[in-house]
């Protein structure tokens, strides 16, 4: 599938899908990445695993522990986060301007098992957040890297989305940790 048809499906999927149905896969995913987490433990955590190249991980990411793997996710749950709450009140997210896509998101390095509990709080948080916000369909807009304009509410379908793409890699970095 080229990249127009896959944005095009993202950006529909987007569209179709409800705030509640979005915010039930930030869930459901989330729960996932955890049980995942308790079941490594603290050394298995840490072990760098070489993944297959798959669709959503760049060549920088396929050398990365569990732990380095929701460190990611904690920097993209925040950056998320900061776009939603500025484009529902009507603000463009002017700091954003000039991040790197690529890179800004990228582990620091170290990554070790308060991941696991800042993974939970930036995905905690974030729901909590989220309940209190108003209209999210028809705000300002913002665009994505890969996917194009985005309003509060398709940034808030690629919450869960992201989680989602980066799920397969968190089996094959389990499946490498543990020695399957």
């Amino acid at each position: 599938m080229g990249y127009g048809i896959v944005r095009q499906v993202v950006r529909a999927r987007f569209l179709l899908t409800s705030r509640e149905a979005a915010r039930g896969v930030i869930r459901e995913t989330a729960d996932r990445y955890l049980a995942v987490a308790e079941e490594l433990g603290p050394a298995r955590g840490a072990t760098v695993v070489n993944v297959p190249k798959m669709m959503g991980v760049d060549e920088e990411m396929r050398d990365w522990s569990f732990y380095m793997l929701l460190e990611h996710h904690v920097i993209v749950n925040g950056f998320i986060r900061r776009v939603v709450e500025d484009l529902e009140r009507g603000e463009k997210p002017i700091w954003a301007t000039g991040r790197d896509p690529k890179h800004d998101v990228l582990p620091k390095g170290g990554a070790g098992e308060e991941q696991v509990a800042a993974f939970r709080e930036s995905v905690d948080g974030y729901l909590e957040m989220e309940k209190r916000l108003g209209r999210l369909r028809g705000t300002e807009t913002w665009p994505h890297p890969l996917f194009g304009v985005f309003d509060a509410h398709k940034w808030h379908c690629m919450f869960g989305f992201h989680l989602k793409v980066h799920f397969g890699q968190a089996e094959r970095v389990y499946e490498g940790a543990v020695g399957d």
